[in-house]
């Protein structure tokens, strides 16, 4: 019985003594921050993405002073999350992760800024925050963009015409600026298209 005590107590002496270490550790930290160079790069910040079909494609229904007041705790600068990033989709009519966004362009022929909920994002976000970045990456691609091949990278041409004008249609449309543009996300990249 005199063993079993001594057992447990060198065990609890031995937890007792791996707290105090840590609590040692935790307490005697410092972390320096020094932006005597600079800011650093240009990533620096809070990025968010748009959550697709499962969240910002419902977001638009919401009535308005719960909408609004979720969209300011996201991009309202020094309020909530203030973020300094935001990435979107560009729609291409295909079922992306968790819902569909309408493309820009269902044919190459088919122009229209209108569709989807991405530019609605877009410019919820740009007015509670003028100086958030945008990104913006493809997550699939009409047929037509691949010509048939379902292959987006076997004519980089037409692949980049598309995006470019989904950055256009930003600007045109929106008066919102792209600062960053994905090649596609989740999938092999083409170092033909990249050029």
């Amino acid at each position: 019985m005199g063993g079993k005590c001594i057992t447990r107590q060198l065990f609890i002496l031995f937890i007792l003594v791996c707290f105090l270490q840590t609590l040692e550790f935790c307490v005697g930290q410092v972390y320096d921050i020094d932006d005597s160079t600079g800011v650093g790069r240009q990533f620096d910040g809070i990025g968010g993405i748009s959550g697709g079909g499962a969240t910002s494609k419902l977001l638009v229904n919401y009535p308005m002073k719960q909408r609004d007041e979720i969209l300011d705790y996201l991009f309202k600068p020094n309020f909530g999350a203030s973020l300094h990033i935001f990435k979107v989709e560009i729609g291409g009519d295909s079922q992306s992760t968790e819902g569909c966004e309408a493309s820009h362009m269902h044919e190459a022929w088919d122009e229209n800024y209108h569709r989807g909920y991405e530019w609605w994002m877009l410019t919820e976000a740009k007015k509670r925050n003028p100086n958030i970045k945008i990104y913006a990456l493809p997550w699939a691609f009409p047929g037509w963009v691949g010509n048939g091949t379902r292959n987006p990278y076997t004519y980089p041409n037409l692949t980049a015409t598309y995006v470019l004008k989904w950055v256009q249609g930003a600007k045109k449309y929106y008066s919102v600026d792209v600062d960053y543009i994905g090649i596609w996300n989740e999938r092999p990249y083409s170092t033909t298209y990249v050029k």
